[in-house]
């Protein structure tokens, strides 16, 4: 669940609020019924009641979510087009950079595995760096909206000059690879200011912002609590974006049958119909304007931190003003000392996308050495959006409500982060010993369907690990820094990339198996030090209880 959004007198957990005791708290509000929508339950007709829930109603009643504006499934289905792009473009670049044209798979650079991996790593690196930019413009400057626009821009003519230096002549002139590389940074600039702003923007759609009793038609009382829609709207959102990743099996057939140029028209046509949506509607979306300012006073109240001692109170205008120039307030240095909390947090993912980008690179490779029936080597990876299309309803309307109603269990954001690097483990486990497998048979003898569990278990880790990130990053930023706080925490798979990069040498034969076994060991290790972490109250640098990620509502 994402963390609550109640004021005092709602909730009765004071203004700040631990995750853990959020987690606790969140079992006893759903013991008594399942989580559920409006929609789901209202059938016809209006709502007969709106008031504040009584103590006795937050432990009674279901807690449901609110309807989902058009606003916010507009949004979805702009990132769904962004998306299709992205997956749809990167996916065929395993091939593309690693294999010579008119070899046995497509290919075009031939530059080699290790290369491939170490490529596609830095574009994944680049395109998750930028996004601090993109926060930065569109906090400071431009808003979220008119950034998203602009940076599509680019986005497209980074797709464009792919395109064209894809074509037949462009590879037999020896364009294809500077147009790769130029592309490469066009397009991960223009997916910087969309990634950072695309997800606090849907949230924004959102005006639900405390829990209230309703009565529906058929006589039912429910509550209507903005922690479920919250959950709800990242659930849709999360959803799309696997919907367009699937693009890949598209992209990759075109790749194997028409050419590299094909794969790479398609993801052109369908961005330029997202961001015709995304004009079209403009009058139909939640737009907040720009503060300016905030993330420069956030940076001045860290540097006043630093130099006493890492102390943050010491930025708050009581202490400081004396010294300083104090533009801000006691509240601002509570957000900020929120915000910093969740970005510890963030600080154990670089080894969850270390694995994450497995299946975009080495597992892509692993596939070229079994038994493929016809199936481009690269069509595999579309298991992992497939399966998470799937699963994220079943979690949604049946797992987690019978976790927390039926077993009475706190399936918080520490446990679902917690398993969720212990699914990637077991992926990275799962694949090493299919690695010595194929080494141990005779070549192209094994056949590439014992790859899907690998690609399901990443999937689940995804359910659990990213999507949970994701509520973090938004329900822990400042009201005026939500773009900046999500482009840290995008920023962690920057970091994850960089560390693919450094064990891309490692991802060659006969090594491939141990790279495995070692990526499982440390993501297994990631995953308890998070929960110990976060749990046993080890950390002694900031006074709260068990859990230190304070809750801002």
């Amino acid at each position: 669940m994402p963390p609550p959004w109640r004021s005092q007198g709602v909730s009765g957990l004071g203004a700040y609020t631990t995750v853990a005791q959020t987690e606790d708290h969140t079992a006893e509000l759903t013991a008594h019924g399942k989580e559920t929508s409006i929609d789901d339950e209202r059938h016809g007709g209006p709502d007969i009641e709106d008031s504040a829930p009584s103590a006795h109603d937050l432990s009674s009643l279901p807690h449901v979510s609110d309807s989902l504006p058009l606003s916010a499934f507009l949004i979805a289905i702009v990132e769904l087009c962004e998306r299709f792009a992205y997956y749809g473009l990167s996916g065929p670049f395993q091939n593309y950079i690693a294999n010579p044209p008119k070899s046995t798979l497509p290919g075009a650079l031939g530059l080699g595995q290790s290369s491939a991996t170490a490529m596609t790593n830095f574009f994944q690196f680049w395109c998750y760096l930028t996004p601090v930019m993109g926060a930065v413009v569109a906090d400071q400057y431009l808003g979220k909206y008119a950034t998203i626009k602009w940076f599509s821009v680019v986005y497209m003519i980074g797709i464009m000059i792919l395109f064209v230096t894809s074509l037949p002549v462009s590879v037999e002139r020896g364009a294809a690879f500077p147009g790769l590389v130029v592309a490469m940074m066009v397009i991960g600039l223009g997916t910087g200011g969309i990634k950072s702003n695309v997800a606090p923007l849907i949230a924004e759609q959102i005006s639900t912002t405390e829990a209230y009793v309703k009565t529906l038609k058929s006589g039912k009382r429910v509550i209507v609590d903005p922690e479920v829609t919250m959950q709800r709207v990242f659930m849709v959102f999360y959803t799309c974006i696997n919907i367009g990743s699937i693009s890949a099996i598209a992209t990759t057939m075109l790749e194997l049958h028409v050419g590299f140029w094909s794969a790479y028209l398609l993801p052109l046509i369908m961005f330029v119909v997202g961001f015709t949506v995304l004009v079209k509607f403009r009058n139909t979306y939640t737009i907040k304007p720009p503060q300016g300012g905030v993330i420069g006073n956030c940076f001045r109240a860290l540097f006043i931190a630093v130099r006493n001692g890492f102390d943050l109170n010491a930025a708050r205008p009581s202490r400081a003003a004396a010294k300083h120039r104090i533009t801000w307030d006691d509240k601002f240095i509570d957000e900020l000392e929120t915000a910093l909390v969740a970005c510890k947090a963030f600080l154990f993912f670089p080894i969850y996308w270390v694995t994450f980008s497995q299946m975009m690179n080495n597992f892509v490779s692993q596939a070229g050495h079994m038994e493929l029936h016809g199936l481009p080597n690269d069509i595999l990876p579309n298991i992992d959006p497939i399966t998470i299309i799937i699963l994220i309803p079943i979690m949604d309307r049946l797992i987690y409500p019978f976790i927390r109603a039926k077993l009475h269990f706190a399936f918080g954001p520490i446990t679902r982060i917690s398993l969720g690097f212990i699914m990637a483990a077991s992926a990275m486990l799962y694949a090493g010993i299919l690695q010595t497998k194929i080494y141990a048979a005779e070549p192209q003898k094994i056949h590439v369907a014992w790859q899907a569990p690998a690609y399901i278990f990443v999937a689940i880790s995804e359910i659990l690990a990213s999507i949970t990130g994701l509520e973090l990053a938004y329900a822990k930023a400042p009201e005026n820094m939500k773009s900046f706080i999500m482009s840290l925490f995008l920023l962690t798979s920057a970091g994850g990339s960089a560390l693919g990069i450094l064990i891309a040498p490692f991802a060659k034969d006969p090594w491939l198996h141990w790279m495995y076994f070692g990526l499982a060991i440390a993501a297994a290790g990631t995953g308890f030090a998070f929960w110990r972490t976060f749990r046993s109250g080890s950390d002694k640098h900031i006074d709260a209880e068990s859990f230190e990620m304070t809750d801002r509502v």
